[in-house]
């Protein structure tokens, strides 16, 4: 359990990170305007979805840079005004994992930032092909894995089981896991508010599963991710000045995973990212269905934001249930499940 000057420190990153977003977003916006990185809307979605044609997007890259901003002033008063050890006081195993970590998000975004730059400068709507993006994750989501399996990173906790050891096995199971969380957050991103919206419950819950594992460092990381989502939302809440894009999106993914498998608890993904998951899912059951039945639909549309929204939900009401949703989900695996890890 952390002590009242860590949860002060923890709450001062959150703050530093929404102010750092706010700031950078008020200078970004404009400029991605002038530069016409705008989003493309594509016929698979809503047809009113079109009037967000050309919302600038990439908005990732600013809520990223008042993250990383927060993180690392955060870590530089808590080193040297506070005395806590914060960084420097980790064993060598443990500060590797925690840079591979950070690493594994910023690869992510580069993937996304790749994938935006080609939709909106190279004019290819589809950016990346679906090979390549899942080639440059895996690749990524390898070498994290490596990483981890070499630096002590394979043991894991499962409720009422305790402390397993995965071995070699932590590879391939957790670049599944990796590259299946990263395009999850991607395919939540598709109306305005809902993935920042999700994100801050996502990382609320695992600053305070940090917090109650007696792990500041990797709580620092998902506070630094409370302020950024809070920050972009100002931005971001319907109707959008601006987008996250893949950029942003894939980020999500990425330091989702890694503050999950840095406090060796990996599994925590399913409740704390279920409304992800659940996004995903339906993908895969509106597709396989469609072709099991020769043309029938199980939803209008999926993922199944735009099920709701065909439905007559308004974007405000569909983040509001979501993020409501995922918040009870958060909130009972907290009382119900951390206690006994």
């Amino acid at each position: 359990m952390m002590d009242l000057v860590q949860i002060g420190l923890l709450a001062g990153t959150a703050v530093i990170a929404f102010l750092a977003t706010v700031c950078l977003g008020r200078w970004a916006i404009p400029l991605l305007h002038t530069l016409k990185f705008g989003q493309t809307i594509l016929d698979i979605g809503p047809s009113w979805h079109k009037k967000k044609q050309g919302t600038p997007t990439m908005g990732g890259l600013f809520f990223i840079g008042g993250l990383l901003f927060a993180g690392i002033l955060a870590a530089v008063i808590a080193e040297t005004a506070l005395d806590i050890p914060i960084v420097s006081g980790l064993a060598p195993d443990q500060m590797a994992r925690l840079f591979a970590g950070v690493g594994l998000a910023l690869g992510c975004a580069l993937i996304g930032f790749a994938d935006d730059y080609i939709k909106v400068v190279k004019k290819r709507n589809l950016g990346l092909t679906d090979k390549q993006k899942l080639f440059l994750q895996l690749l990524l989501s390898a070498g994290y894995t490596v990483m981890l399996y070499l630096h002590g990173g394979d043991r894991v906790w499962i409720p009422f089981a305790g402390e397993v050891s995965l071995g070699v096995w932590l590879i391939p199971l957790g670049m599944f896991l990796i590259v299946g969380m990263d395009n999850a957050t991607n395919l939540t991103d598709g109306v305005d508010g809902l993935c920042g919206s999700v994100t801050l419950v996502s990382a609320l819950a695992f600053a305070v599963a940090c917090g109650l594992l007696a792990m500041p460092h990797y709580g620092l990381l998902a506070a630094a991710l409370i302020g950024a989502m809070a920050g972009y939302l100002v931005y971001n809440l319907h109707p959008a000045r601006v987008m996250m894009g893949d950029t942003g999106s894939l980020f999500i993914g990425g330091a989702l995973c890694a503050i999950a498998f840095g406090v060796g608890h990996p599994l925590l993904l399913i409740p704390f990212g279920l409304l992800y998951i659940l996004e995903t899912l339906s993908v895969i059951l509106q597709v396989s269905y469609f072709k099991l039945t020769h043309g029938k639909r199980l939803f209008k549309m999926s993922p199944i934001h735009h099920h709701f929204e065909l439905c007559g939900w308004s974007e405000n009401r569909i983040v509001a249930v979501f993020s409501g949703f995922e918040l009870i989900v958060s909130a009972l695996t907290i009382v119900l499940c951390l206690p006994v890890w």
